[in-house]
């Protein structure tokens, strides 16, 4: 397998529809892509929370951003389960936002996700991106929707370790929800990790759909 290297400061979109989603799909990638690029410029956006969720949402985003220079944090209160049905304003979201920021790497849900908000932000990130680099992420769910993904990131086990403790830290109100669970997050990542060999043992896996080299 190929390392995919980038020249620095990064500008990188990360894109959530809910207030744990990039977290959970692609939190490791993140504290260690941030480590390498200290200097990366971050727009981080969550498309629906509220109330304590959105409380949530902001502590975990600046946990994440703590030692970056340049970022923006979004929280927007978007109706929770209910994406196609008012597209008219996420999309309008999506139209605002590519005329003030041209990211190097955008991270947002896939497009096979079959929840429909998670859906929907992934469509909206490929029609308002053409130019750009885009990795969606994977979330374990009821649905069975987890596929064969075609770009790995190795994490090491400090990695893991610190994101599930982040995601037990920041996001309280979900630990009740039978897949917000330490052992479900360790198992994705260890078979990921397996898929690509990792020398870590852990990974996180994304699916790459065009890529210019």
């Amino acid at each position: 397998m190929h390392a995919l290297r980038f020249s620095q400061p990064l500008r990188l979109l990360v894109l959530g529809a809910h207030s744990d989603d990039i977290e959970i799909g692609c939190g490791g990638t993140l504290i260690q892509l941030l480590e390498h690029y200290p200097d990366s410029e971050v727009l981080w956006i969550v498309f629906s929370a509220s109330g304590e969720r959105a409380m949530e949402a902001e502590k975990s985003a600046n946990a994440y951003l703590k030692k970056v220079k340049h970022k923006e944090i979004v929280i927007n209160d978007f109706r929770d389960g209910f994406f196609p049905y008012i597209g008219e304003g996420i999309k309008q979201s999506f139209e605002d936002l590519k005329k003030h920021f041209s990211p190097d790497v955008i991270f947002t849900s896939s497009r096979h996700d079959l929840h429909q908000d998670h859906r929907l932000i992934s469509e909206l990130s490929w029609n308002t991106f053409r130019d750009h680099l885009i990795l969606e992420y994977e979330i374990l769910k009821y649905d069975g929707d987890l596929g064969s993904p075609n770009l790995f990131v190795s994490l090491k086990r400090s990695t893991c370790e610190e994101k599930i403790r982040r995601l037990k830290t920041c996001f309280k109100s979900q630990q009740d929800n039978s897949w917000f669970d330490e052992e479900c997050f360790y198992a994705v990542m260890r078979i990921r990790g397996l898929e690509s060999n990792s020398a870590f043992k852990y990974a996180e896996a994304f699916y790459c759909r065009k890529m210019f080299f």
